[in-house]
């Protein structure tokens, strides 16, 4: 059938496919009611005024009744005087309400576009509007035109709206240009356009392989995808065999087209002995920046150091606690110097010791902010020292808007301009920072404010670029504190005294004669699924006083039988099954179902989020989700093509279809992202595995994820072959060298 009329209103729209719900009117002569339809499909940019003819069928919804689905439409002015005076009047064009709407009609009829685009002058004859409102009206309306057309033209590039409508809002009309030209700088240009998505645009476009600018463009999106490796530069050779192995071009335009990036300065080149090093030039300035920031930072203050030890004397006896020497060292250094890096294992005091140098602080009456990485590890934070703590991107008061050229779509309100404003800040689980959120931090901290870093430098590095954590020990720039004395209690748990001797590369006993630490051997991945499945749903619930959902299974690999993604397809049966009344819908080849357990898998700057109290009523807003995040899917909303999550702390967010990229199943996850977290329970699958990823680091940031028990599940030889291979992944990181250069410059 076919119907038109205009847009009277639009119930829902998803921005990133087209897909709406609207109405559409057409007033019919003769008749004492307007004729009105309810119409769902992909339109490519519509609003409310706007005139359509669209083409479908009639169908009737279980739910919503009579709706036309439509198969096709076209978009035209309206002809007759009622329909220009709705488009007008619909709120299409900011400043013309009905009442103006109508005088508009009054004076110029059926001739009232032709007006507005050619004589806009002439609507300054009409009783409210001035000269100035009618140039503003004219551009609107050309404005509106414009963006029309924009969007059938991208479209035909297969970009979707969400992104067309970007695109547009970045260039206006130089857009054309740029597609003809050089694609590739949307890329460079535009959050959310990758390098793939660039690269498709230009092939659309007629662009070769061979094409200067795609290798130039190939070269970037190689060295910004070694971020995700935890690299802030990568040696030349392999940049050029990565890119050419990307673009299936010849390693020769490659390094040609090398050379042009760092002419142009995109590409920064630093040459350590025989080999060259090439930076992102974001990277590069991040860790000069990091460096020189850092030695402002480690000042000397000047303390009385008997009246100190006092103090921490009178602190234990009033705490019924005894510092060993390295915990008092660690309270000393922290108070006389501006940087202090205090690392150690599970048991060896670190909480022990922040909460004595909180004591001392609060006694001086000094201001303490308290950070981590993530929000579970804040909450620990929180809940160990009683002292109120926040994440990093919290504490920096991370705003989702874009400002200037950052392309993430985030800044933080605090920066060098706006300081924070203490006297002394402590992060914890320091080994999960990486460059960008060290350099975000350090921004926003100034000379004379003490900063005290806690952590596992042991642990598996941060997720994004650079080796922090270590760098900054092996800058040897500040007191490095390094605890590793087990206390009585501590002892107690063979999941600290086994992480221990993972760390130090003894053998574990595996007897199964401990409360806390169990092996269970088998030798084929059909009986390891088994016991992974017996021991998530009935053994380890009862036995932590805990939930299905709150045993994490931890393994190593991401693929294979017992890795995350058939491991998640299997537990999802059993934790989560279907049921007729639970909602349930694939994205990216993954089924996902309300009731799901679920992560975030990269770092969402700008979706929003918010918090409710019992009766619904919001009470805090924000925006940010971040890589690693676990949450629960609570509804599958149908028509809106929305997922509402909750994730911990209560933050419910609304993603829609085309965002759910971003979620994957979360009943088992890698070891490397439950980095920071604790569990009440983790069970760990283990048989075998490449050399290079099943090492002694790997397991132990393992084990020491569990609160309160750790089973490890499969080959006992395999364990034991992790712990005494070293093997880690070499990241190519240079903060320490900067560290060391610019001390020796400062001499």
């Amino acid at each position: 059938m076919e119907f038109e009329g205009f847009v009277e209103r639009i119930t829902f729209r998803n921005e990133e496919n087209g897909y709406t719900v609207l109405t559409l009117v057409k007033p019919e002569t003769g008749q004492e009611e307007e004729q009105e339809e309810c119409c769902v499909g992909c339109f490519s940019y519509v609003a409310e005024g706007n005139y359509l003819i669209v083409r479908g069928d009639r169908i009737e919804h279980k739910k919503y009744g009579p709706q036309i689905q439509v198969t096709s439409y076209e978009e035209k002015q309206p002809e007759d005087t009622v329909a220009v005076e709705r488009y007008l009047g619909s709120g299409a064009i900011k400043g013309i309400g009905p009442a103006l709407a109508a005088r508009i009609v009054r004076k110029f009829g059926k001739d009232t576009f032709s007006i507005i685009e050619r004589e806009p002058e002439r609507l300054a004859e009409v009783k409210g509007i001035s000269q100035k409102m009618a140039v503003s009206i004219a551009n609107q309306f050309h404005e509106k035109e414009q963006m029309r057309q924009a969007m059938l033209f991208l479209q035909g590039y297969g970009i979707s709206i969400n992104l067309a409508v970007k695109i547009f809002q970045f260039y206006g009309e130089e857009m054309y240009e740029v597609l003809r030209q050089n694609p590739y700088r949307l890329a460079e240009d535009i959050s959310g356009v990758g390098f793939k998505i660039a690269d498709g645009i230009a092939r659309n476009a007629g662009f070769y392989a061979d094409s200067e600018h795609r290798i130039r463009a190939g070269v970037l999106y190689t060295l910004q995808q070694s971020g995700t490796q935890g690299h802030c530069y990568l040696p030349e050779q392999e940049l050029i065999h990565a890119t050419a192995e990307l673009l299936a071009v010849e390693r020769e335009l490659v390094s040609r087209q090398i050379d042009s990036l760092t002419l142009n300065k995109e590409v920064l080149i630093e040459e350590v002995g025989e080999e060259r090093r090439l930076y992102a030039s974001n990277l590069y300035y991040m860790e000069m920046n990091c460096a020189r920031m850092l030695l402002d930072l480690n000042l000397s203050y000047e303390v009385d150091q008997a009246l100190l030890e006092k103090r921490v004397r009178r602190i234990e006896k009033r705490q019924g606690i005894l510092l060993d020497e390295l915990q008092k060292d660690a309270v000393y250094q922290a108070v006389q110097h501006g940087v202090t890096i205090i690392t150690g294992g599970p048991g060896t005091g670190k909480t022990t010791t922040i909460n004595t140098i909180l004591q001392v602080l609060e006694e001086d009456g000094m201001d303490v902010l308290l950070a981590a990485p993530t929000g579970r590890a804040a909450k620990r934070m929180s809940e160990t020292t009683g002292w109120d703590a926040q994440t990093i991107h919290r504490l920096l008061e991370l705003n989702g808007g874009v400002q200037g050229d950052d392309k993430t779509g985030m800044h933080f309100e605090r920066n060098e301009l706006q300081p924070l404003e203490a006297d002394v800040i402590i992060v914890d689980e320091f080994s999960m920072v990486d460059i960008y959120l060290l350099h975000a931090l350090l921004k926003a901290i100034v000379p004379g404010c003490r900063l005290i870093i806690v952590g596992d430098v042991n642990q598996l590095p941060s997720v994004g670029p650079g080796n922090v954590l270590k760098d900054m020990i092996q800058g040897e720039f500040c007191h490095v504190v390094r605890l590793y004395q087990i206390f009585r209690q501590a002892a107690e748990s063979q999941i600290v005294v086994n992480a221990h001797k993972i760390n130090g590369g003894e053998m574990i006993s595996l007897d199964n004669k401990s409360r806390d630490f169990f092996h269970l051997e088998r030798d084929n991945v059909t009986d390891v699924t088994n016991v992974v499945i017996q021991l998530v749903m009935k053994n380890m619930p009862g036995y932590v006083d805990a939930t299905p959902y709150d045993i994490q299974v931890l393994t190593p690999m991401r693929r294979g039988e017992l890795g995350v993604e058939n491991l998640n397809q299997v537990l999802q049966g059993y934790i989560n099954p279907k049921t007729p009344e639970k909602k349930e819908r694939e994205f990216h080849g993954v089924l996902f179902r309300e009731r799901d357990k679920i992560m975030q898998i990269k770092n969402d700057y700008q979706i929003a989020w918010k918090k409710k109290n019992h009766f619904g009523d919001v009470y805090e807003e924000g925006t940010g989700v971040f890589n690693g995040d676990i949450g629960t899917i609570r509804r599958i909303l149908e028509l809106e093509e929305v997922v509402e999550v909750e994730f911990e702390e209560g933050k419910l967010v609304e993603y829609e279809y085309g965002q759910m990229d971003e979620m994957e199943l979360a009943y088992a996850i890698t070891i490397h992202k439950s980095q920071g977290s604790e569990y009440p329970a983790v069970v760990i699958p283990i048989l075998t595995g490449s050399r290079m990823l099943m090492n002694r680091n790997l397991l132990y940031t393992a084990v020491t994820r569990a609160k309160k028990c750790v089973t490890l599940v499969g080959s006992g030889h395999t364990v034991q072959q992790m712990i005494g291979n070293i093997f880690e992944r070499k990241r190519y990181s240079s903060l320490a060298k900067r560290i060391q250069e610019m001390k020796e410059e400062s001499y």
